[in-house]
């Protein structure tokens, strides 16, 4: 008897292979994973800076408490990073364009070390907008790696939002 898995893939009975079509694809994804370098296979994209950034972030909150204006964290978090020895840029633009044209500028909160765009917020929770404002930010800045931190209670909340770029 013929395991079918799909239309296209059969397995011959002295294959030995029976297998359901999702536990196949689970066990491709493995074998995938497998042949790939041990670093490529836990790799986290920019982790060390934005366990970093997280960390100047509560610093930052720890200080100076929840409920302030969104700006007031953002110029403290300023200090902290360049403190903690990194580059940071403030409302940096970013040309946006239209089929060749020009239609205005894109400005991320801050971008730390040329790597990561963060975003402080005062919010009661972050929302698809903010997640779909920082995969926006992500795609025209060719970065791969955002940062929302959010200030507003007494615990930092942060969301990494990552692009589905792979990384060059």
């Amino acid at each position: 008897m013929v395991n079918s898995l799909s239309q296209h893939t059969q397995f011959p009975p002295s294959s030995g292979i029976r297998v359901e079509r999702s536990r196949l694809i689970c066990l491709l994804k493995f074998q995938r994973a497998k042949s790939r370098p041990a670093s490529e296979n836990n790799a986290v994209r920019h982790e060390e800076i934005t366990k970093d950034i997280i960390g100047a972030a509560m610093a930052v909150l720890n200080q100076l408490k929840p409920g302030l204006d969104e700006k007031l964290y953002e110029n403290a978090l300023i200090i902290e990073l360049v403190d903690r020895g990194h580059s940071v840029v403030q409302q940096k633009d970013y040309p946006v364009h239209y089929r060749g044209h020009y239609i205005g500028k894109l400005v991320p909160d801050l971008i730390v070390d040329d790597l990561v765009i963060t975003d402080p917020k005062v919010v009661s929770a972050f929302s698809e907008t903010h997640l779909a404002q920082m995969l926006g930010y992500l795609n025209i800045t060719g970065l791969e790696v955002a940062l929302l931190l959010n200030f507003k209670y007494a615990t930092l909340a942060w969301k990494r939002v990552v692009s589905g770029r792979t990384p060059q």
